[in-house]
């Protein structure tokens, strides 16, 4: 009998509802200002804490009404008032909540509302405002539409408490950072401000954002406080010319990076600290602060590694390792410092415990949000381990010996969660540049499976860092090499090269070069044929330095070995040669066209590859310019093309040496053994003693 009445019983309540909130939005429109007023008061009341409400409302049309009331010249200052209250009501709903208000142009209109006398009527609008553009779906761009605004904004900053805090909130998110991603670390991929962040930080700059923000610092006010110290935070990240500014500020006679370190201490709010943390971690990784600098040595980086600990809460102890992360990526010492504060790397293995027990939590959204910061704390746990193992062996070698650390990097690899698998891979990258680790713990879990499982099928970001550690991988000593190649690595790595993203082409020539260096001629002729004559020339002649020079490393390694170097040259020695001579006359620095002269060097040391060399005038004739160069590299690289191919023991020299004598290269010879440099004068004197002989 229950389960006959539920269906109507529902439907009733549903209809209970929507004709209440019918009734809220029939009041907006009665003639009567006073209850129009009372009307827009009730639905504040009623709004308050009811998402359904404010769906339903929002469904129902109240928006427009709400907003042409805001606008109307014969609406009463208290109206328009409220209108923004309820609206600003709204928008604290959800995120489709905020669409629909999107939807509406809401925000020209509040941004008019502004101009308003009457401060009671901004500070509603500006409380709206700055729930709109703290929502994720809202774009930042719409506060940088119109030219007026930011500097009317600086202008009502000073009207009051209220005033300041929204400004500072809004500025700070809608100049925000993004989390690490597919440039991520500068060391391999970084945080990065959004598509337009720099561009914002020079509009709120260029408008007066340091001066008028700096003395809000200072306020009575806690929210004032923290809302100016996050707009510093946002302010400086990545931006040396701000952060040049920032260390020179004085707020009440102290410098603001005083100020700073005062707000990290330990008696301050964490929110506090943390921020504070930033502003100064941001400073000193944009130039403005030296790493070795007393507030960042012994205040920002304890500071940081306290918010890691257990005592934390979990939002804290992200932000912290990600932080950390980001002020000891690039500098050792650092790293070094960072690694034997307060038990870090062993503090960092709890990261990875939490949540204690899934099927314990049996309240949902307990159970989402638990599990959504178990990702963010592997995930910074991943990030912090990458970048306290970048530089230093000892301390890979304890990040690595902490427990089952191996195995939560190759789970970290197969997470549901991008952001997890790409920390899990630079983490892996980190420790992937120390020799012993490659030979041992990398052996011992197989992880050039996961790896290569991860190459198959994954966005750019974290193509890039699979790829780079897949370089280190392929080095030479690495056990790894062998069942890598095994695996269809060659061909993976050549459709790399192919790629428009330059750090995978750069990647996967490396890789490449790696895989050819003192490998056997099969698999040289495998990379040859994956990569086609058409493709190697095509990286040959590509604009980026980095892929060229790694690209004229894989011939370099290709052409090592007689019996390679004269296999490949009967088959591409014509392409070879030609692109030889292109680089060699273009404008090419110099590390370009050394490594150049030293791939014909090699090419010189064939047995019968070098007659491409002695029938090519051309060639001849640069070989004997770079001789006679004012860089001393090049013209060592040139000699070493010379004596490979006058060397008396092989079969042909005395013709090649009448040659090479007819076309001057003995007088050049002369000239270099007077030559002040000794690698010049001695190779000079041993090519001679060949003519001698």
């Amino acid at each position: 009998m229950a389960c006959v009445l539920e269906t109507p019983l529902r439907m009733s309540i549903l209809s209970e509802v929507t004709a209440s909130s019918r009734h809220y939005v029939d009041r907006l429109f009665d003639p009567d200002p006073q209850k129009v007023l009372q009307g827009v008061i009730d639905m504040k009341n009623a709004v308050i804490g009811n998402n359904k409400q404010k769906a339903n409302l929002i469904v129902l049309g109240a928006v427009p009404r709400l907003l042409y009331l805001l606008q109307q010249e014969n609406s009463s200052t208290e109206l328009k008032t409220e209108c923004a209250v309820v609206l600003g009501s709204l928008a604290m709903g959800t995120e489709n909540n905020v669409k629909s208000l999107l939807d509406c142009h809401i925000i020209p209109v509040l941004l008019q509302g502004l101009l308003s006398p009457d401060l009671k009527f901004i500070e509603a609008c500006l409380r709206c405002l700055r729930t709109i553009f703290t929502s994720p779906v809202t774009p930042e761009e719409l506060l940088y539409s119109d030219a007026t605004v930011i500097p009317h904004l600086m202008a009502l900053l000073s009207r009051s408490r209220y005033t300041q805090e929204y400004i500072c909130q809004i500025f700070s998110h809608c100049c925000k950072l993004r989390h690490w991603h597919s440039c991520g670390f500068k060391s391999s991929p970084q945080p990065l401000l959004c598509a337009n962040g720099p561009d914002h930080q020079t509009v709120l700059f260029n408008h007066g954002a340091v001066q008028n923000i700096a003395h809000l610092l200072t306020s009575a006010s806690y929210k004032v406080r923290m809302q100016a110290l996050k707009c510093f935070a946002v302010l400086a990240f990545e931006n040396p010319q701000i952060s040049m500014t920032l260390v020179n500020v004085l707020v009440d006679g102290e410098l603001l990076p005083q100020i700073f370190v005062k707000m990290l201490q330990r008696d301050k709010p964490i929110e506090m600290q943390l921020t504070s943390a930033k502003c100064l971690t941001y400073m000193c990784r944009a130039g403005a602060i030296r790493t070795d600098d007393i507030c960042i040595v012994l205040k920002t980086l304890p500071c940081l590694a306290r918010m890691c600990s257990k005592e934390r809460l979990l939002e804290e102890r992200v932000d912290g390792a990600e932080t950390l992360a980001y002020l000891i990526e690039t500098d050792i010492e650092l790293q070094r410092i960072a690694s034997i504060t307060d038990h870090l790397i062993a503090m960092l293995a709890d990261y990875f415990k939490y949540p204690s027990s899934v099927s314990a939590i049996t309240d949902i959204k307990r159970l989402d949000h638990d599990l959504k910061h178990a990702h963010e704390l592997r995930q910074a746990a991943f990030k912090l381990y990458a970048a306290l193992g970048a530089n230093d062996e000892d301390i890979r070698k304890k990040i690595i010996e902490t427990e089952n650390m191996m195995d939560r990097i190759v789970n970290g690899l197969s997470e549901s969660s991008i952001k997890v698998r790409l920390a899990a891979v630079r983490c892996l990258h980190s420790l992937s540049r120390s020799v012993q680790q490659l030979r041992t713990s990398f052996q011992d879990h197989a992880v050039w499976k996961p790896l290569m499982k991860v190459l198959q099928n994954a966005p750019d970001e974290i193509l890039v860092v699979a790829s780079s550690t897949l370089c280190n991988l392929l080095l030479e000593f690495s056990p790894s090499k062998e069942p890598i190649l095994e695996s269809g690595a060659i061909e993976l790595l050549c459709s790399l090269t192919q790629s428009d993203n330059l750090a995978l082409r750069v990647n996967g020539v490396w890789a490449l070069m790696n895989m050819a260096f003192q490998a056997e001629q099969k698999i040289k002729a495998d990379i040859l044929r994956g990569l086609s004559t058409e493709q190697l020339f095509q990286l040959l002649s590509d604009s980026d330095v980095n892929v060229l020079m790694k690209t004229l490393g894989l011939l370099r390694n290709l052409l090592s070995t007689r019996p390679h170097i004269d296999q490949i040259i009967s088959t591409h020695g014509k392409q070879i040669m030609q692109a030889v001579t292109l680089i060699l006359e273009g404008e090419h620095n110099v590390e370009v066209k050394e490594q150049t002269l030293c791939i014909l060097a090699n090419i010189a040391d064939g047995t019968t590859a070098k007659e491409f060399i002695m029938t090519n005038d051309d060639i001849l004739q640069k070989i004997k310019y770079y001789m006679s160069h004012s860089n001393a590299k090049l013209q060592l690289a040139a000699m070493f093309c010379v004596s490979n191919l006058i060397w008396n023991e092989e079969e042909g020299s005395q013709d090649r040496q009448d040659k090479l004598r007819d076309i001057g290269i003995v007088d050049i010879l002369h000239k270099l053994s007077q030559s002040s440099d000794l690698n010049l004068c001695e190779k000079a004197k041993t090519a001679l003693q060949q003519y001698l002989a």
